[in-house]
């Protein structure tokens, strides 16, 4: 069932979490304090409306890594009733996508819970201060990136990266329903 995101509480301050990865390790905020933009993504293996833009997420990366800008993607799905999104399934995911983030698994559900997330894909952009800004769309076309005409994350970063204010419309993001234990 295909869910828009709720609006996000903006200027609300990051949930710290604390997650595996897919490259074996742990996650934390204390390691990306570094980044000026930490964009935040409730994604998993199975969405279709997922698998429509991962390589853009990917191409988004690569484009703003070397302005300190880094993604995050958390999957938060039950694996028990949906076995395709199971952890071990997300690092063959991330190698058929190229995904150039960490991918995350909340096994739990409680970072998702925490962060009110409802969709996949779930985007939050937060500024240096790890303040919300932005809680909306990846662009406005999510089945064909050649139709793509706005690209709101992209102009919502750079808008961040100016110090400036979004002062566009932030239309929700569109997708798959997290799926709840």
């Amino acid at each position: 069932m295909a869910l828009e995101s709720k609006k996000g509480e903006l200027d609300s301050k990051i949930i710290d979490f604390n997650l595996p990865g897919i490259d074996g390790r742990h996650h934390s905020l204390k390691e990306y304090g570094d980044a000026k933009v930490l964009v935040i993504i409730f994604m998993c293996n199975h969405c279709p409306y997922v698998k429509g833009v991962a390589g853009r997420f990917t191409e988004f990366q690569k484009n703003f890594e070397s302005k300190a800008v880094r993604l995050i993607g958390i999957n938060s799905n039950d694996t028990v009733s949906y076995p395709e999104d199971s952890f071990e399934n997300m690092k063959l995911f991330a190698k058929e996508y190229n995904l150039n983030f960490p991918y995350l698994f909340d096994e739990t559900q409680s970072i998702a819970k925490q962060y009110d997330a409802v969709c996949t894909p779930d985007i939050y952009v937060y500024n240096k201060e790890r303040k919300l800004k932005y809680r909306g769309r990846l662009d406005d076309n999510w089945k064909d990136v050649n139709a793509v005409r706005e690209k709101d994350l992209e102009k919502a970063v750079n808008l961040i990266l100016q110090g400036k204010d979004i002062e566009f419309s932030q239309i929700p993001s569109m997708g798959c329903s997290i799926k709840w234990k």
